[in-house]
């Protein structure tokens, strides 16, 4: 008997769009003293590299001034923090969370109806807690792009709305 195996990686598509390189915080150069600082310290460092005028490897000389851009974006800009995909999750929230699973532990080791009730009881709080944190949070993002409509800050406005059906669209899956 002989049979053909053919072998096939798959890769999901997330995490081929996932970027793991670094990014930084581009919001400082809003400030006029971070922008300059940064200005400055790229001019010194490339006019460092011109002074090298080292023709031999153009390969080198590009990855040297990448470097430089990195390390003095890093040094004054800082990296940009990653987002948490639920913002309104709060300790409050896992506190809720705790005492729901507390109770399904009690529930499971003892089922008896009083633990289904208070079962019950904890998820309607819990649900209702989550409901309201979720609520005032969409609200205070709803007021914050209309803010930014008003002021005309079209990228933060765009960002936002992104970010915010990106939200939605995770709780209605």
């Amino acid at each position: 008997m002989v049979a053909k195996v053919r072998e096939r990686l798959a890769v999901s598509k997330q995490a081929a769009k996932r970027f793991d390189g670094e990014r930084f915080n581009l919001r400082k150069l809003n400030e006029l003293e971070v922008r300059k600082q940064y200005q400055i310290e790229v001019t010194n460092r490339s006019e460092a590299l011109e002074n090298l005028n080292d023709d031999k490897d153009i390969n080198r000389a590009c990855e040297n001034i990448k470097e430089y851009i990195k390390t003095s974006a890093k040094g004054n800009l800082g990296l940009q923090e990653s987002k948490q995909h639920k913002p309104w999750f709060d300790e409050e929230c896992l506190g809720f969370l705790d005492q729901m699973k507390r109770a399904k532990m009690q529930g499971i080791h003892d089922p008896s109806q009083s633990n289904v009730d208070n079962l019950n009881n904890v998820r309607c709080d819990a649900s209702r807690h989550f409901r309201s944190k979720k609520k005032t949070y969409l609200k205070a993002k709803i007021e914050e792009l209309e803010t930014n409509s008003k002021i005309k800050n079209i990228r933060d406005l765009y960002k936002d709305i992104n970010d915010l059906r990106r939200v939605t669209s995770l709780e209605l899956i």
